[in-house]
């Protein structure tokens, strides 16, 4: 992959609409899920043999069984698909490999390199096609131990309803590894750095068009500052530049398929009516050319408004406004997701307030919250979210939320918390 990684970084760009930089960033990942997964089973191996003085006792990891792993949408190609299919290989299983139908020609790319590192015929099964079509017959078939999913909550609630049922001849419990989304939030304070709090807000709402399950789709502002963060924060994103994916300069580019440009742009046109549209940027020709949809900013949404409940996937932020960090964390607990979060604040007290009471899978401060790196920040999340901690670790970062640290220790990334 280190060898390849121009021709991958390509080939994403080409086939999901990435720019260069999320390109980059999501071969990156894979490598580094390929890293941490083969150094957890060495260290798993070696942790393994457990012998109490006197007795025969030992305990031993075993595999289970054909696992299937699935990737959304085309929205991480590699990063997904590798990742999960490459813990499921270092653990001693077969696996199925499924891609989404968007990045087909990405998930043969990687089915490449596992055959030309030598891995026996049939341990790795790549197998594109209609996810309709595929999923139902991979969870329900009595060979396949456990399912791997990324992916929307409908779809992602069926395939927990399927996997839950016992086949004909089926003789194990099958397991669901699920993360289905979010209606991820920022909170702004009021003593929050405005600068660092526009560009990690705009970053997280519009960076690769809004279609990451961690994406910001809700900026909850207090009132004290909420006029001029609204401003700076319109004139922050009239700077991002439109255009094709190939183009170096381009910040926004166009969305994965006609499917979803169509969805996006029915729930701009929902939001109309419930929220004031305070920005509404222009892809103008483009719009001829490929599927895009221009960055669109909401101010005073109602928060039990569907704008600001629903998950859109794409370049739509919801402004809401909100007397204090009480109402904040009220309003962004206020949805059935839980997936990602953050706060801008430059109070010790409130940032440790978030920190307890934020109910989120992965709580950043002071930053952006796209972007979970493989060991210092391991992703998932829960509520209608999916099913706990699903990729990237075990080890949560300061960056992290973490409810009780059990042990503590220093990386290079700073404060680390198992």
């Amino acid at each position: 992959m280190r060898r390849r990684k121009f021709e991958l970084s390509a080939w994403q760009v080409f086939e999901c609409g990435k720019n260069w930089r999320e390109a980059d960033a999501d071969v990156a990942e894979t490598i580094d899920y390929c890293d941490f997964y083969a150094q957890e089973m060495l260290r798993l191996a070696k942790a393994a043999p457990r012998r109490c003085a006197g007795r025969g006792k030992t305990r031993t990891f075993m595999s289970r069984a054909a696992s299937s792993s699935s990737s959304p949408r085309g929205i991480f190609p590699l990063a997904i698909l590798c990742g999960m299919t490459a813990a499921a290989l270092v653990t001693g299983n077969t696996a199925i490999m499924k891609p989404a139908e968007q990045s087909a020609v990405i998930g043969a790319k990687l089915m490449e390199i596992f055959q030309e590192v030598g891995l026996p015929p049939g341990v790795v099964n790549y197998l594109p096609g209609v996810g309709e079509e595929i999923g139902p017959t991979l969870a329900e078939h009595p060979d396949v131990a456990l399912v791997a999913f990324t992916g929307s909550r409908g779809v992602g609630l069926l395939l927990n309803r399927q996997t839950a049922q016992v086949a004909p001849g089926q003789d194990h419990i099958k397991r669901l590894i699920a993360e289905l989304g979010g209606k991820n939030a920022i909170i702004v304070d009021d003593d929050a750095d405005l600068d660092e709090a526009v560009q990690g807000v705009t970053a997280s709402a519009f960076g690769y068009q809004g279609q990451k399950c961690s994406a910001c789709s809700r900026a909850i502002v207090l009132e004290s500052i909420y006029p001029v963060f609204l401003e700076r924060l319109i004139e922050a994103t009239r700077s991002l530049k439109m255009g094709p994916a190939d183009d170096p300069g381009s910040k926004v580019g166009p969305v994965i398929d006609a499917e979803a440009q169509e969805r996006i742009l029915k729930a701009i046109e929902k939001g109309k009516q419930a929220a004031r549209l305070a920005y509404s940027g222009d892809a103008g020709f483009l719009v001829s050319e490929g599927f895009y949809v221009a960055p669109h900013i909401f101010a005073e949404t109602p928060p039990d408004s569907a704008l600001a409940q629903e998950e859109i996937f794409g370049p739509v932020l919801s402004l809401i406004k909100v007397r204090d960090l009480d109402e904040a964390l009220k309003v962004a607990n206020g949805t059935q997701y839980a997936l990602t979060g953050g706060i801008y604040s430059r109070s010790p007290e409130h940032i440790r307030r978030v920190k307890r009471e934020f109910r989120v899978g992965n709580l950043y401060v002071n930053r952006k919250i796209t972007g979970a790196l493989v060991a210092r920040q391991p992703f998932g999340g829960f509520k209608l979210s999916g099913i706990g901690s699903k990729a990237g670790g075990r080890i949560i970062c300061c960056n992290s939320w973490c409810r009780e640290p059990s042990r503590k220790t220093r990386c290079g990334g700073g404060l680390l918390r198992r």
